[in-house]
């Protein structure tokens, strides 16, 4: 079972918003939104986010939970202390818009729970990824970005959801073609040029996907 998130905010819009947005990439992936007091004012509820949680749990999922502002993370991490020690479900540090996005992209792409969180928690503005050597004998090849928005948000977890569907490893400008966040830290724009390369059994479909892909402008 893919790893589920749980979005918890002060607001229920906030909520649903984030929840809305990570949705569109990470479709196959299981996103509750709980947001506001049960009367539905502005604040928290511990009996909607442990509910949330276990029903989550209970059809199989681990979960990763993700917050707004501090006492929502203190709601959270009470309602996470009452499980069960062995239950599979973690509480991410990480920013509430970012952080969903690429947990839910590391969900939908089949990461673990201990990836999810890591990749929520990497998407607190952390330093631009330091460019690696191709390797040797990789397949590559060369796309300009044609769409308005470049590299970033929708496009990126497109990108990241085809490079990992393949039984290769596939990067970008030499970054981890299945991480959003790497590939939103290059910050490259339309006209820019990505140097695509993949080594393994399924290198040449890969970089032939991804290549289209950017050329189509992620249509």
């Amino acid at each position: 079972m893919r790893v589920a998130l749980v979005v918890v905010a002060h607001s229920a819009r906030l909520a649903d918003g984030v929840v809305e947005v990570a949705g569109q990439m990470a479709p196959d992936v299981a996103l509750r939104a709980v947001g506001g007091t049960d009367d539905g004012g502005i604040g928290t509820s511990f009996d909607r986010v442990s509910g949330a949680v276990v029903e989550l749990l209970e059809a199989g999922h681990p979960v990763v939970v993700l917050t707004d502002l501090g006492s929502a993370t203190m709601t959270a991490a009470a309602a996470l202390e009452l499980l069960a020690e062995d239950a599979d479900a973690r509480l991410a540090d990480a920013p509430l818009v970012e952080g969903t996005v690429a947990a839910a992209v590391a969900a939908q792409i089949g990461r673990g729970l201990d990836d999810v969180v890591a990749a929520a928690q990497g998407a607190g503005a952390p330093p631009a990824p330091a460019a690696e050597e191709v390797p040797a004998g990789a397949v590559t090849r060369t796309v300009t970005l044609v769409n308005d928005i470049g590299l970033h948000a929708r496009p990126a977890a497109l990108l990241a959801n085809l490079a990992a569907s393949f039984d290769a490893e596939v990067t970008v400008n030499g970054v981890d073609a299945t991480s959003v966040t790497a590939l939103i830290l290059l910050d490259l724009g339309q006209g820019a040029d990505l140097e695509i390369a993949a080594a393994g059994p399924g290198a040449e479909d890969a970089v032939e996907a991804v290549t289209a892909l950017v050329a189509s402008g992620f249509a």
